[in-house]
């Protein structure tokens, strides 16, 4: 994982009046906020004054530096997000709300850029761990009882977490028309799962069946995340493959940890993606996978070699369950290893940018611990 530090600064919203105006209603940008950093991934945020007008916009458009970034209808949630790049320059962002009737409202504000940005380089390699003493989880552990080596060669470890690191959740559930029988009991697994998150979680909820649809994007709010499980409704094929390549995707590069959780009732028969594709995807990302495998996804052969093979590389875990009132023991498992993760970094001794394959291995030496982490990462190409 890429680290940067940047300095930089923004300046506030004025809001403005395009085309016939509504005197009655006006726009506001909430973020980006005055005196806020502006660089890699934010999310663009408006509110309508007041805001039981909100019913009365027709749709709300984003724009970055005179580029459309998306369009969104519902005004009483008009979030955008938006990947302002490494460095601090100026950008303008302009939000433009189409109200019925034919009037517009127009909010604009400029961050502006800095002619010297002193910057920081570093390469960090990021492992979430689990620390196992049989079947309970060892928890407390400080840096000093971890080794870890790359390629063999000794690291020493300068990013550590024993507890309430910042977590990322991209949560994939299958709503092909297999599920229907057994989407009732699905529906009260994710909710008790999502409500036993914390506050700081960011979640992301999506559905796919031949495609993916978010149902909720970094959601941190708990009754906005059970909102979106009531719009899951089964119908259409399976593309398992394809939705761990956009799991990942959906995923930010932020510092944290990054966990992708997904649900399928079977094999795959809709992707584009090979499992060879979704290989390559897991070794060039520090993501943990989790995957949920209800019925014949959990009895057949193939499907769990392949499953198994992608979340040992992730360092995860496959739960595989026979009948659908299981699922919700399945889903608290995995709330109980999430609250039981370590977050270890270091600085890669080697420093060579040639994209090759490095071999990670961590064990706790004294304690004789059994510890489940990913096995590697992707070193950078060359620059």
């Amino acid at each position: 994982m890429k680290a940067r530090l940047a300095v930089g600064f923004a300046i506030s919203a004025t809001v403005l009046a395009g085309g016939a105006q509504a005197p009655d209603l006006s726009l506001r940008i909430v973020s980006p906020g005055t005196d806020t950093y502006l660089s890699g991934p934010v999310m663009l945020k408006a509110v309508i004054d007041p805001a039981r007008r909100a019913r009365d916009i027709e749709r709300v458009m984003f724009y970055a530096d005179g580029r459309l970034v998306c369009t969104v209808v519902d005004a009483a949630r008009a979030e955008c997000p938006w990947d302002a790049g490494a460095d601090v320059k100026e950008h303008l962002v302009r939000v433009v709300a189409d109200v019925a009737g034919g009037t517009r409202v127009v909010a604009t504000t400029r961050t502006k850029g800095i002619e010297f940005v002193e910057r920081v380089s570093v390469d960090v390699v990021q492992v979430t761990a689990v620390v196992n003493d049989g079947n309970r989880f060892v928890k407390g552990l400080q840096k000093t009882a971890f080794r870890i080596t790359e390629d063999g060669v000794p690291q020493t470890i300068s990013h550590f977490s024993n507890e309430g690191s910042p977590l990322e959740l991209v949560v994939a559930v299958d709503v092909s028309q297999s599920m229907a029988p057994n989407m009732p009991q699905l529906k009260n697994a994710v909710r008790k799962f999502l409500g036993a998150l914390g506050p700081k979680d960011q979640v992301t909820l999506a559905a796919f069946n031949d495609n993916l649809f978010t149902l909720a994007k970094r959601e941190t709010v708990a009754a906005q995340r059970l909102r979106a499980v009531d719009r899951l409704a089964p119908w259409g094929g399976t593309a398992l493959y394809d939705v761990i390549v956009r799991g990942v995707q959906l995923l930010s590069k932020q510092p944290g940890r990054r966990v992708l959780v997904v649900f399928s009732d079977g094999d795959d028969r809709s992707s584009h993606a090979t499992i060879a594709n979704v290989e390559a995807a897991m070794r060039s990302t520090d993501t943990t996978l989790f995957m949920v495998a209800l019925g014949r996804g959990a009895r057949e052969a193939q499907l769990r070699s392949g499953v198994q093979r992608l979340i040992t590389l992730s360092g995860g875990r496959g739960l595989f369950v026979e009948k659908s009132e299981n699922l919700e023991g399945a889903f608290a498992e995995i709330v109980e290893e999430l609250s039981n993760q370590y977050l270890i970094g270091y600085q890669s001794t080697n420093t060579k940018r040639d994209g090759t394959w490095r071999e990670i291995a961590i064990d706790t030496p004294e304690g004789g611990h059994t510890v489940r982490a990913r096995q590697g990462y992707r070193a950078p190409g060359g620059q």
